[in-house]
């Protein structure tokens, strides 16, 4: 599976236990639909879970005028996502490239405004972690 298909399957899979509190291996296994599982999407889900309080304090930081719930659940999501690949997966991913990737999913799954807020919320979480 790609890495882009990856991201999008744990959105979708962060949205659904975001919105429903279903079990992780449930929410990745219904995203899968038959598919062969892929490690990169499991690490992604779990990753986001187990760490998701310093994953949402790093957005919150990184928010103007805005609260976690307030956020689109979609959006909120993407950004768990970048955040932790961001903050914990450094050396294994471009920071640059997990911020595309970001704001071409939300193109695809979120509003009109998605993809600039995004990109926004991320270079802040990027310069706070890297110093760049």
């Amino acid at each position: 599976m790609k890495r882009r298909t990856a991201r999008e399957k744990a959105m979708q899979a962060l949205f659904q236990i975001d919105v429903s509190s279903s079990e992780p291996s449930e929410a990745i296994g219904h995203v899968l639909d038959g598919q062969a599982g892929d490690d990169y999407l499991s690490n992604l889900v779990l990753g986001v879970i187990d760490h998701k309080q310093v994953v949402d304090q790093l957005i919150v930081k990184n928010l103007e005028k805005w609260s976690m719930d307030r956020l689109a659940a979609v959006d909120r999501n993407i950004l768990r996502i970048a955040a932790y690949e961001l903050k914990y997966l450094q050396g294994e991913v471009p920071a640059n490239v997990v911020i595309d990737e970001a704001i071409e999913i939300a193109k695809i799954y979120g509003d009109d405004q998605s993809s600039k807020f995004i990109n926004g919320v991320l270079s802040k979480v990027k310069q706070q972690l890297t110093g760049e």
